[in-house]
């Protein structure tokens, strides 16, 4: 089933609504059990409180599941607040592990204590197992629901058991094998089972180089396996190497989408990025952290100015430079800082070496602040007619950019060391400590050349 264009899906509404609106449940189901529950999610999402219980009556807890999983789990609580509970556990029993746990996470712990409790005691033991790990560790995000066989089977005793598991499995293009002690030990391919001959052992056929990933590994680490490794999977395993879940790409997809909107938030200096729901004062409150922060440092800024006001009173035409060189710090080093944070997430910066990028980017610097310096100088020169004026003009330029460049490299790579998330040295952040550096530059060189410039 294909994606439905919004007309389209406008359409297909207007037919619901109307079996809804005549309690024609046949038709109804007709509409809406045919579509993909991506476009189900979608139009349930749009529809008032009254309309979607009268949904949850038209459908089954599997038929209910099945869209519930394409919906932002950061907007879901309400759906499942407004289910009859028993409907609710049903529900929760019917998703995948995985994601089961990671809706509950979002909701109110009273409320998860009461859905584990209706549920059927096997998917609620499958549940507690998952909830107590970490958030945004391998256990937090994997799946119980895998298919395992034994290394001493045979290849027909292993499809007789992949066939009877199948149909509860996460995935079966891998089989994951085991030994007695339920130590991960090999993988076979879905294509190797079928051509291997029924009588074959399967640890004569697997393979024993399996990559594994332990239950405490942070996700941001596991999507990068993910993607060197092209796995469709990733088994994970405890400190002994026993097999407690796997990983599947479709909730790697989700991390990456969910680390994206992490960094891209704390870039900007934002706690969290704002939802479209959220009102003035929950944006507020999200932002005003970060900017007393900044406020205070760019209160910090103007009291540096103040400590050259002599400087300024015999030179006054020092002032109109200011905007200009503070811009150009703030610009060269977010840009060096959007450089180093995206090494460390690509692990660019351990295949190649931090000094060989710190290097390249002092010499980017190096370059970039010569440039602009001379082309600064010729521009001041000619337009004021003072050559001292625009090599000093020039010479701050050509140290700020050098010094905010490093600045911007050098303070996520610190941040990471001491296990900081490197994201947190944001672009608002970068840009304020650098109109520090840039100000004590431009004014120190003008202080102390200031016969040159009377």
């Amino acid at each position: 089933m294909e994606h439905l264009e919004a007309h389209e899906r406008q359409k297909m509404w207007e037919n619901i609504q109307q079996a809804l609106f005549n309690d024609h449940i046949d038709q109804f189901r007709a509409e809406f059990v045919e579509m993909h529950p991506y476009d189900q999610a979608r139009i349930f999402e749009e529809q008032e409180t009254d309309v979607r219980i009268q949904i949850y009556t038209y459908l089954s807890p599997e038929e209910v599941a099945d869209f519930m999983e394409h919906i932002d789990y950061d907007e879901i609580e309400p759906f499942f607040t407004e289910m009859d509970p028993r409907f609710a556990a049903q529900v929760f029993e019917e998703m995948s592990t995985d994601d089961a746990v990671d809706i509950l996470n979002q909701l109110d712990k009273n409320k998860v204590a009461s859905f584990l409790t209706i549920m059927d005691n096997e998917a609620a033991e499958e549940i507690k197992d998952l909830l107590h790990y970490e958030e945004k560790t391998a256990g937090s995000i994997m799946t119980t629901e895998f298919v395992v066989v034994m290394e001493n089977q045979t290849v027909r005793e292993a499809m007789l058991h992949l066939r009877k598991e199948a149909p509860d499995a996460e995935t079966i293009y891998y089989t994951y094998v085991t030994d007695e002690d339920k130590r991960l030990v090999g993988v076979i391919s879905l294509r190797d089972l079928i051509i291997a001959e029924d009588d074959w052992l399967i640890s004569e056929v697997m393979s024993d180089r399996v990559v594994s990933v332990p239950v405490g590994e942070d996700q941001e680490e596991i999507a990068r396996m993910m993607r060197d490794y092209d796995f469709l999977a990733l088994p994970v395993v405890d400190f002994q190497h026993h097999l407690l879940g796997i990983i599947t790409v479709d909730d790697i997809m989700d991390v990456m989408e969910e680390e994206a909107s992490d960094d891209y938030s704390k870039l900007a200096a934002i706690s969290d990025v704002d939802s479209p729901d959220d009102n003035a004062f929950k944006s507020a409150k999200k932002r005003l952290p970060w900017l007393v922060i900044l406020l205070f440092l760019g209160s910090l800024t103007a009291s540096l100015i103040g400590q050259f006001e002599e400087t300024l009173d015999q030179v006054a035409i020092l002032a109109i430079f200011i905007p200009l060189i503070a811009g150009m710090a703030g610009n060269t080093g977010t840009q060096a800082l959007a450089v180093a944070v995206r090494g460390i997430a690509t692990g660019d910066f351990e295949k190649q070496g931090k000094w060989k990028l710190i290097f390249r980017e002092a010499s980017t610097g190096l370059i970039t602040g010569v440039s602009c310096g001379v082309i600064i100088t010729l521009i001041v020169y000619l337009w004021q007619h003072d050559f001292f004026l625009g090599l000093l003009v020039g010479i701050s330029i050509m140290i700020t950019l050098i010094v905010a460049t490093l600045a911007g490299a050098l303070v996520p790579l610190l941040m990471h060391k001491l296990n900081i998330d490197p994201a947190v040295a944001s672009g608002p952040f970068i840009t304020t400590i650098n109109d520090l550096i840039s100000i004590m530059i431009y004014f120190g060189l003008a202080t102390a050349f200031m016969k040159l410039l009377i």
